[in-house]
Formats: C-alpha cells, structure tokens, sequence
C-alpha cells in the first residue's frame, strides 16, 4: 500500500505502528517470493442461510457507521455498495467475536495504477487484521499483500482471482483471539478463508493487528466491528452476511 495512504491502511491501529514502527521502512515486511500460482476459480452464488445477519440488504447502510461514528457515507446503487473516495472506512454498528463472513466484492472494471494502487480494499475482521481486497488479475505486487493475504502477514495459497470488474467472494471462518486478565495473549486470532470457491487461507494463525510499517502485535480487546477500508478506489460490495459461532 503507498505511504501516502497510510492512515487509510492503519486507521484502527495507529498508535500500535508508531511503538513499532521505529527506523522501519513499508517495504522491510514485504515479502515477494513464492508468487501464489494462479488459477481459474470456478462460479457460486450463495444465499443467506435462515439464521445470518444481513450487514448489507443493498438498499441501505442502516447496519454500517462511519468509523468515529455518524452515518456512513458510501455510495448506494443498484444493491451495491461502493467506496467515495476520502469518505473514510465504515464498519459494522453490531460487534461480533467469532464468526462465518460471506462477502462479495468487485473492483473496477476500468483499470487504472498498478501494484498496490490498482482496486484496492480490505475486510478488517474485528477492526484490527485484515484480509485484503485488490485486483491481483494480470497485477504483480508483494506476496504478503495480494487478493487473499491476510496483509503482511498471511501469503494466500494461490491467487484466485477473476478478471477486473468481476464480482468475487469470500467466505471466511473468523476465530478471534482470547485475552488472559492481565491483557497478554491467551490464544492468537485463526482464519480459514475460501476467495470464490477456493481455500486460499487454511485454518492459519494471525501473529497480531494488520500494520502497514513493522510487525504485528496484539492488544486485548474484546468483541469489535466488521470494517470495509477506503483506500482511494471505487471498490464495491454486496451480499454480505455474517453467522456468529
């Protein structure tokens, strides 16, 4: 991600950056090799099952807030939802601890930038670690920051990306860390996450918060939001629903 979007990347763990930052530079926790092997993912379109809570109905954004609080203000059209550039991130009013995620996203069909700067989002589970959102068709960029990765930190098992203006899913199995009384960690946060069909993260382990500059780390918390990222790009999103666990 670039460095002049770094309040964008790290909105909800800046202060974490800062104690670590120290004389680090962005492209210290790059990692570029192995490049996921590219496939071709299949088509599925899924439901809502009878007991998920719809977080988007495609009419509104009455479940969502700005991220200091105050309406959210994406834009609404044709039952999607997609990202105003400098309006900031959203997330989820409800908080959740674990959790099925299943989220639908799009980047523009028009393709401008490259790496890092070409439809680029996130899905922040509890606020703090992200699963990141970028068009990787055809798009070379770090390993650890791809469609798929849980950024700079999980490098996805292949790249399952469709082509830009595709609609793409994720379905993610959210297992939120646990916290011992005096705020160490009792058991670090897990994921396994399917991008359009495929297994892309298995049952992987989180080392702490998503940073864009040095390593991560965790800091107690408890049940926190579902946050979508503004990172300049009219990224969109639909049919997302969650099944708390």
């Amino acid at each position: 991600m670039r460095t002049l979007l770094l309040s964008a990347c790290t909105l909800l763990s800046f202060a974490a950056v800062a104690q670590n930052s120290g004389q680090m530079k962005p492209e210290a926790t790059e990692v570029w090799e192995p490049v996921p092997k590219v496939i071709n993912p299949g088509t599925e379109v899924l439901t809502p099952p009878s007991d998920a809570i719809v977080l988007f109905n495609g009419k509104n954004l009455d479940n969502w807030e700005a991220e200091k609080g105050g309406p959210a203000q994406w834009e609404v059209k044709n039952d999607v939802m997609t990202v105003v550039k400098g309006s900031g991130l959203i997330k989820t009013k409800q908080q959740f601890e674990d959790f099925q995620l299943h989220i639908e996203w799009r980047t523009p069909a028009e393709v401008k930038g490259e790496s890092q700067g070409r439809g680029n989002s996130g899905i922040f589970m509890q606020e703090n670690y992200e699963l990141q959102v970028l068009d990787n068709y055809n798009n070379r960029t770090y390993s650890n920051g791809q469609a798929g990765s849980f950024y700079k930190q999980k490098i996805p098992l292949v790249n399952a990306c469709k082509k830009p203006g595709e609609w793409q899913t994720y379905d993610v199995i959210w297992t939120a860390p646990r916290f011992n009384d005096d705020g160490s960690l009792k058991s670090p946060a897990r994921a396994t996450v399917l991008q359009n069909g495929v297994l892309v993260q298995n049952n992987v382990e989180l080392e702490g918060s998503t940073q864009y500059i040095g390593k991560p780390s965790y800091t107690k918390h408890g049940a926190k939001s579902i946050a979508l990222q503004d990172h300049g790009n009219p990224v969109s999103y639909r049919n997302i629903w969650v099944r708390t666990l």
